[in-house]
């Protein structure tokens, strides 16, 4: 039996379309997923005509990835790298967002385009899940570390374990946005020690943004001296070199 409420009701859902929901970055009503389809396209990953080991995207995105010029004479300190895609435009600003404005919200969101990127990478699974740390006072400033949040989702997923103390920041040093690429590396120099948690293990860096990868570059070689047995890197984007 129907009844005029009930009819009216229906046709309200059917104007106001209740099945729909808001694009997490632009607003958008939209019924697939958190993205509408025009945030989807400026979002989707990057998987081709980029080097496997620093992301330097060469080429065109259907072109298979190959170790570029530098890393096949000067290759940084992990073996695998894994990304998104370029740190330009709608990712970078998601990126930014996230890191420095309280963009939690995206969390789910980025996420889900981290644990994408890691199930792309060409690299063993990792015995350990290591998030690049924030120093204490750096921490308590912006009330979460961006990289753990990112890491979390791996970790549910594919069940590895996860630390946030195989890896720690012992000086507070200057932000690295506020500094050129050899500043950078002179900054962060010393800034990490390990623990013998990693000894023997195969452990996945995880980071929000690769730019001249100092930091990375630190952490993984900590990891190294601490007797961490391979190092794969894994961040949402990279930035042009």
């Amino acid at each position: 039996m129907n009844f005029p409420g009930l009819l009216t009701l229906r046709r309200l859902a059917q104007r106001i379309d209740l099945k729909a929901t808001r694009c997490v970055v632009c607003g958008t009503l939209c019924h697939e997923g958190p993205l509408c389809p025009e945030c989807r396209q400026e979002l989707k990953p990057r998987t081709g005509g980029y080097c496997p080991r620093c992301g330097r995207h060469f080429g065109e995105d259907d072109d298979t990835p190959h170790l570029c010029a530098s890393c096949r004479s000067i290759p940084p300190p992990w073996n695998a790298l894994g990304f998104h895609g370029a740190h330009e435009g709608l990712l970078r600003e998601l990126v930014l967002t996230f890191k420095f404005r309280q963009g939690l919200h995206l969390t789910a969101l980025l996420r889900d385009m981290t644990e994408q990127a890691f199930s792309r990478m060409d690299a063993p699974q990792p015995e350990l899940i290591v998030p690049v740390p924030l120093h204490r006072r750096r921490l308590v400033w912006r009330g979460y570390n961006q990289s753990l949040e990112l890491s979390r989702g791996i970790t549910k997923r594919h069940h590895i374990p996860l630390s946030t103390k195989a890896l720690l920041r012992t000086r507070n040093t200057i932000p690295q946005t506020q500094l050129e690429a050899e500043e950078r590396r002179k900054n962060i120099r010393g800034a990490f020690k390990a623990d013998e948690e990693v000894q023997g293990k195969s452990v996945l860096l995880v980071d929000d943004v690769l730019t001249t990868g100092a930091t990375l570059e630190e952490c993984a070689k900590t990891l190294h001296r601490a007797g961490a047995s391979a190092v794969a890197v894994l961040v949402l984007s990279v930035a042009e070199k």
